[in-house]
């Protein structure tokens, strides 16, 4: 009895094993997979679409030419420094002669600058075209100190005198021949155009080696100019014909500056102070990434966006810019003032990766979800195709059954029904189709029969 029990329950344990296997085997996984596999190849096909435009981790390290040590240019570039590394971003100061340099040096493309500070109004000869600005910055004001018995009222005064007009490389160069030029002072003329900056310069005029100095931010630092406004014998230019010279020079702007405003205790300047200043453009390759885009302006709103003696508050930085055409990343953050939403509440890397995990998601939820929920009806229109065509095979055959057939014809014709039916019953069909799949056989069944009473009539009639 208990060797019935246990043969019983080997039998039942085989039966359920060949159960499940027979179910293994007749789920069609390669139906399922045709099925499949053009909304897979499609989400691949997506994703890398969205990987070639997206963006690739941003760099970890920057690299500005700022501009001599002290200057305007250099201790900008410090405080970025300081604000880029809170986000985890090393920036590297590379010192320079000024904005002629910094700009040859970011053409350069084996110099390894990324960005640098600009003064408006270089033109420079080297290719800039994958140059673009991220907008001005700050106001560089130029200073003409000079010594005279009484104040100058054009700079066409200053003919036949030794003038600094600082070296090669800097902005103030730049702009000092521009101004002179359009007074009819040029190189090779009676006026001494002498290369002393900074420092220099200032030393220079104060033991009367030379008769005027020109200096910006971009060679002289602040503390040098405000030496300058209190040494003795020493004057500042006042720039009367301003509006002249910003209609002439659209890079420059007219600075009013009230009575007091350098030194209340000493009320200098006496009177209102007219100056001219181009602005400072921070300029970057256009493939620079865009994060590090939005990093570079929020850290230049805040060193630059107070209000001070030169401009209003939130007057800088803007979008404003003159040789260089504005960043289109730039452009989108001076428009909606914001960053991504992902760099907006999110750590700086942690919205880095985020936003490139988000072409992969985008792809499977847009593309994968809705497929897979379609996968039956396109699971089941693939089944019936395959049952439609054989159906199909059937009925062409049974148009050629019409009319008189001779025995050779007959037998070709159930050669080909006895093919379409091995067809349908070597194929595996999923169980929830078989009530399709016997009335497929009944019909091939109809037709060999029809075509065996041809047979057996024509049979009777030759006899």
């Amino acid at each position: 009895m208990k060797h019935k029990s246990q043969t019983a329950s080997i039998d039942s344990d085989e039966t359920i094993t060949v159960r499940r296997s027979w179910k293994l085997r007749s789920v069609p996984w390669l139906e399922y997979a045709k099925t499949l596999g053009p909304i897979l190849i499609l989400s691949v096909v997506v994703i890398l679409v969205g990987l070639h435009f997206v963006s690739p981790a941003p760099p970890r390290t920057l690299t500005i030419a700022g501009g001599p040590k002290g200057s305007t240019f250099a201790v900008n570039a410090a405080q970025y420094q300081k604000i880029m590394a809170r986000s985890g971003i090393k920036l590297k100061i590379v010192d320079s002669e000024g904005s002629v340099d910094n700009l040859n040096r970011l053409a350069n493309s084996h110099s390894g600058i990324d960005i640098a500070l600009v003064q408006s109004g270089i033109v420079d000869t080297a290719d800039s075209t994958d140059l673009v600005s991220l907008g001005s910055m700050f106001y560089e004001p130029l200073t003409v100190f000079y010594r005279a018995p009484k104040p100058l009222q054009r700079l066409s005064e200053l003919r036949s005198q030794r003038i600094a007009i600082g070296p090669q490389g800097s902005g103030v160069r730049i702009l000092a021949l521009s101004l002179l030029k359009a007074n009819e002072i040029e190189p090779g003329g009676s006026t001494q155009l002498l290369d002393f900056e900074g420092e220099t310069a200032t030393t220079a005029l104060r033991n009367k080696q030379v008769d005027a100095v020109f200096l910006t931010g971009d060679s002289a630092s602040p503390a040098t100019i405000r030496e300058l406004l209190h040494a003795e014998g020493i004057r500042l230019f006042d720039f009367s014909q301003a509006d002249a010279y910003v209609r002439r020079f659209p890079y420059l702007n007219k600075l009013v500056l009230p009575a007091g405003a350098f030194d209340l205790g000493e009320n200098l300047p006496p009177a209102p102070f007219n100056m001219l200043a181009p602005t400072v453009e921070l300029v970057a390759h256009e493939n620079l990434h865009p994060a590090l885009c939005d990093l570079l302006i929020e850290a230049a709103m805040e060193v630059h966006g107070h209000p001070s003696l030169l401009q209003a508050a939130g007057q800088f930085p803007s979008a404003t810019t003159h040789a260089f055409p504005i960043s289109a990343e730039a452009a989108r953050y001076y428009k909606s003032g914001s960053k991504s939403f992902a760099y907006r509440y999110l750590p700086f890397w942690l919205a880095s990766l985020f936003n490139r995990l988000l072409v992969v998601f985008v792809p499977i939820v847009v593309v994968v979800i809705p497929g897979l929920k379609f996968l039956p009806q396109l699971f089941n229109w693939r089944v019936n195709r395959r049952i439609h065509r054989r159906y199909g095979e059937l009925m062409a055959l049974e148009r050629e059954s019409l009319g008189e057939l001779s025995e050779e014809r007959r037998a070709a014709l159930l050669g080909r029904l006895e093919e379409i039916e091995r067809s349908v019953i070597s194929r595996k069909m999923p169980g929830s189709h078989a009530d399709q799949v016997y009335a497929l056989r009944e019909h091939i069944g109809f037709v060999r029969q029809h075509l065996s009473q041809a047979g057996f009539t024509h049979r009777s009639t030759q006899a």
